[in-house]
């Protein structure tokens, strides 16, 4: 089983001092940890109660750094541990963007980026007219598509589609990784089963329960196998709850108890969220290593 941490409370963690977001992912990459996740938000408007996956964990006022340049700083900061967007809101950047930054990660990092990315729930953030909310969906389809063209065919290439269109382009340097894995966050639905199937490599389940998480994974699997893919290369990260002590304190071991049963329902990795629960940015070291050592 898999172990990522994602990134967030920054104004608790950092206080003034987000720039030590970085010191995170040294200790994680010395620690064992294997996978550092950043979350993605541009803006943030007042309606927070729009969220579709309950209560919203963080106020209107609270930072959030654009993760692709955190992830090109940590890059050049670790050796081993994976880097991951845990999502990028797809469609508020345009395919060419997001392709060159992509890559460049990849290469800067030698091979260890993951793409997690979804469509957004915020209306407030679209506020390029060029980029609206309605359409989101279709937007990031075309924007996939078109960067798997851009880093896996030989160039010059060509691409058509209903909001992206280029013409002999080449796009250097492309991912280190021959295969650079996408991620889909969203439900157990048709639409996120067709993205996985077609363009993704892993899901990231949102408000899902344990019978649809199985049922849900079952079917990507054969819908792989259909498709001739391997389906034992799916990949699945779920976000777990960090289970605390009276004292307030992380308990590791009730924390990591669910993983036999995650692992049944084809869960492939874990990931927990650092700001919902460290009080401050000196236990993110105990914590780190005490999660390593635990699951290993």
């Amino acid at each position: 089983m898999k172990v990522s941490v994602t990134v967030s409370g920054m104004s608790r963690l950092f206080g003034n001092d987000l720039a030590a977001v970085v010191d995170v992912a040294r200790v994680a990459d010395d620690a064992g940890i294997d996978q550092i996740v950043m979350p993605d938000h541009l803006a943030m408007g007042t309606r927070t109660d729009r969220y579709p996956f309950g209560k919203f964990p963080y106020p209107p006022e609270e930072p959030w750094l654009e993760p692709l340049s955190v992830l090109a700083a940590m890059s050049s900061a670790t050796r081993r541990v994976r880097l991951a967007t845990g999502v990028l809101i797809g469609p508020l950047r345009t395919a060419l963007s997001v392709a060159r930054t992509v890559a460049t990660i990849d290469v800067l990092s030698r091979g260890r980026f993951d793409l997690g990315i979804g469509t957004g729930w915020q209306r407030e953030e679209f506020t390029d007219r060029d980029l609206p909310f309605q359409g989101r969906a279709a937007r990031m389809d075309d924007m996939v598509r078109a960067c798997r063209v851009l880093w896996e065919q030989e160039p010059p290439v060509s691409f058509s589609s209903d909001s992206v269109e280029f013409s002999e382009l080449w796009c250097e340097p492309r991912p280190v990784q021959r295969r650079l894995p996408i991620w889909y966050g969203g439900g157990a639905t048709d639409a996120t089963a067709a993205r996985i199937v077609e363009l993704g490599d892993g899901w990231l389940p949102l408000g899902v329960s344990d019978d649809d998480i199985a049922r849900f994974v079952d079917r990507l699997r054969a819908e792989y196998v259909e498709r001739g893919r391997d389906p034992a290369t799916l990949g699945v990260r779920m976000t777990i709850r960090v289970m605390t002590n009276p004292a307030g304190r992380a308990d590791i071991g009730a924390t990591l108890a669910p993983i036999p049963r995650l692992e049944r329902l084809g869960v492939t990795g874990i990931s927990v969220s650092l700001g919902r629960f460290i009080r401050t940015r000196a236990d993110v070291g105990s914590f780190l290593r005490d999660l390593a050592m635990a699951r290993a």
